[in-house]
């Protein structure tokens, strides 16, 4: 590392902010933005590999304008002509943000609060040095083969290096438990990149209990998991995908709680609000959990009277709201043995049910796989004996930041307390200011991708705290498939490439100029109103039996 012929730039100064050096490298040392460097200086009698991050790169010095300002006669042959030689002209001067040296016993970067004195030579940082030290990924080394290590997620590799040259594995353990948050535009690869960490979370090593909230049926290709290569064990494990379609999606009655009533019924007054209030605890006060609306109004009755209006009024919304909603029922609730289970991973396709539907199943699911987690956590008998990770495609929908869906108390919870119950959300969007900074801000790891709009760069600013603004300066520019890992899975924020997946992506963009072909050449050769029907030669002889 420490090599003349490893040298690609040496230090000029310190730069403007604390942790910023400026230094110079001769063109020929093509040094990209985003990439990691590295040099040694002494830190406590000890020579330490301090590693940091290029932010900016100049021209100081190149060809002059002269060379350039007949596009019809080359620079070189201008050059030539005058004598001026055109190697080695060019000279760039370039700032880097200092990182720190690899900690060994904090398992983590420690800054040495010293920048490098003028004329140090720099390095590149070698590949396998940082796969092990930019992930949070707790090596007692900084040479740790991280391939060898269990329950992490390969998502790609260095965006500045050649492809697979710096590959980059995040630990599963720490998005799964202090929550995840994918961060994209339209079409950016967000649904992928989710897709990815689905595969690593259901391989052998991980074995994951993973549910997935798929509002529009995204992950329908994910099945492709079960039997292929790269996902069985030796002990005979391989993934189970189930499908759960809005048929099977069901939340019984008596899950409700009075305030997703109170929303259901769309602002009652307080005389019915105090009468259904009563009422609904009286009912879940009762041993049985099958009673349904008409044992609700038979108890408003018995307490305030047949011919009260209120219950009149009540009876009305309540058969409109929840009677003829297929999804409540008075007994069917969903089975959370069925949709959770270590090795399975369990996807809700909601795409045929309306906004309001599928923030309410995902309400009481949540609040149901919760009470279960504390149960276990504390103790007490529990349908979920294992921690649970919950992802949510659309994830704006489920946590607006404008407060008016009923998930979002359930997912402030989760997202708030529920690493101590083994219980991790995910959000995937591509509105960042359309979700609730609580629940954003507690997503604790961030893959965040091309965002050119100003508000949701803005939301990524407030609540991505690991994302320093020069990588954050990086989101407008990313193509899809590319992506800023920041936050407790990281040790330091990485531009990514994000790694082709297993499994066949299925949430592409449609491919409209041959839908548009095919539609047009099916009208065409659709019979016109205007043309007549052909009923064949000769005349009629009416309806006749076909026996």
């Amino acid at each position: 590392m420490s090599g003349r012929a490893n040298v690609i730039g040496t230090v000029a100064g310190p730069g403007d902010d604390p942790n910023e050096f400026v230094f110079v490298a001769p063109a020929d040392r093509s040094i990209k933005t985003g990439e990691f460097i590295t040099y040694t200086v002494p830190v406590d009698d000890e020579n330490r590999a301090v590693f940091a991050r290029v932010t900016n790169r100049e021209l100081i010095r190149g060809l002059p304008d002269g060379f350039l300002a007949d596009p019809e006669v080359g620079p070189e042959t201008v050059a030539a002509t005058l004598g001026v030689p055109t190697t080695d002209a060019e000279l760039y001067r370039l700032t880097a943000t200092v990182i720190g040296y690899y900690d060994t016993d904090m398992t983590t970067f420690a800054n040495p609060r010293q920048l490098p004195s003028p004329g140090t030579p720099l390095s590149i940082a070698p590949d396998q040095t940082l796969e092990t030290v930019l992930p949070n990924l707790g090596c007692e080394t900084d040479e740790t083969d991280v391939t060898e290590l269990e329950g992490v997620a390969h998502v790609g590799w260095l965006l500045n290096r050649p492809p697979e040259a710096t590959n980059l594995h995040i630990p599963i353990e720490e998005f799964a438990s202090t929550h995840l948050a994918i961060l994209a535009s339209t079409g950016s690869g967000k649904s992928y990149t989710a897709s990815i960490l689905i595969e690593e979370m259901m391989r052998p090593s991980a074995r994951a209990s993973l549910l997935v909230f798929d509002p529009h049926g995204e992950y329908d290709t994910l099945a492709e998991m079960q039997g292929a290569e790269g996902f069985q064990g030796n002990d005979g494990y391989e993934p189970d995908v189930v499908y759960y379609d809005p048929e099977r999606l069901r939340v019984r009655i008596s899950e409700l709680e009075i305030g997703d009533v109170m929303a259901i019924l769309d602002n009652p007054s307080n005389r019915m609000q105090e009468r259904l209030s009563t009422a609904w605890r009286a009912m879940q006060r009762r041993d049985s959990r099958t009673w349904g609306v008409n044992e609700l109004i038979n108890e408003m009755e018995q307490r305030y009277g047949d011919d009260d209006p209120s219950v009149g009024a009540l009876e009305w919304r309540l058969r409109q709201s929840i009677e003829r909603n297929d999804l409540f029922d008075p007994e069917e609730n969903v089975p959370l043995t069925e949709i959770v289970d270590p090795g399975q991973c369990t996807v809700l396709q909601m795409d045929t049910l309306d906004k309001w539907n599928q923030q309410l199943i995902t309400t009481v699911l949540l609040r149901r796989l919760y009470r279960q987690r504390l149960d276990d956590v504390r103790g007490r008998d529990s349908e979920i004996e294992q921690p649970i990770f919950a992802l949510f495609e659309e994830g704006h929908r489920f946590a607006p930041a404008s407060g008016d869906a009923p998930s979002l108390g359930i997912m402030r919870t989760i997202t708030s307390e529920g690493r101590k119950f083994g219980f991790g959300l995910g959000i995937i969007s591509q509105r960042p200011s359309k979700i609730d900074q609580d629940v954003l801000s507690q997503c604790g790891t961030q893959i965040s991708m091309q965002i050119q709009n100003p508000n949701d760069q803005d939301a990524i600013k407030k609540s991505v705290e690991a994302a320093g603004e020069d990588v954050l300066r990086e989101l407008p520019g990313l193509t899809p498939g590319q992506a800023v890992v920041s936050g407790d899975a990281m040790n330091t924020p990485a531009l990514i490439q994000v790694r082709r997946r297993t499994t066949p992506h299925g949430a592409g963009s449609r491919p409209v100029i041959r839908e548009w072909h095919d539609a047009y050449d099916e009208r065409r050769r659709e019979p016109s109103r205007s043309e007549a029907a052909d009923f064949g030669e000769g005349d009629s002889t009416g309806v006749q039996s076909l026996d």
